[in-house]
């Protein structure tokens, strides 16, 4: 399933346009050349989502797993913000996001390349930054099930 989800999503974001740089930052610019292709692409993502967890919420379990894991927190935190908006401006500088740029490094492009490690190595930081907070706590409580 993860195969065939991995390969769904894939094909998704490259027919999308989410994997060219040009096309995510004409989207980004609103004040200049505006390229609002990718409002489709997002709401169909979020109109696709919003109808599949409606459907799959009124399972008792999920077909693949012993247990629903629905989050749990529903505040918002300097972490959360500070994230969103160190996100935005990576998305903003590079043209990609994880899901994109990793769909896209079959192409080969140094430069991709260079992104993808930077990236990783800011995930481990963040993960080494974040200590025993709540990411770390709740990676083990996971583990732990």
């Amino acid at each position: 399933m993860a195969l065939l989800s991995g390969l769904l999503f894939g094909v998704g974001l490259t027919l999308g346009g989410m994997t060219q740089p040009k096309v995510v930052l004409g989207f980004l610019n609103v004040f200049g050349h505006w390229n609002p292709r990718l409002v489709l692409v997002m709401g169909g993502a979020v109109l696709t989502t919003a109808i599949g967890y409606r459907w799959v919420g009124k399972k008792r379990k999920p077909l693949l797993a012993e247990a629903f894991h629905w989050p749990t927190r529903k505040d918002i935190e300097w972490r959360l913000l500070g994230g969103a908006a160190l996100f935005g401006m990576g998305w903003g500088m590079a043209g990609y996001c994880p899901g994109p740029a990793l769909v896209s490094i079959g192409g080969g492009q140094p430069d991709l390349w260079a992104f993808v490690v930077a990236m990783a190595g800011g995930w481990w930081l963040a993960a080494q930054w974040s200590g025993s907070t709540d990411v770390r706590r709740e990676r083990e409580e996971q583990h732990d099930e």
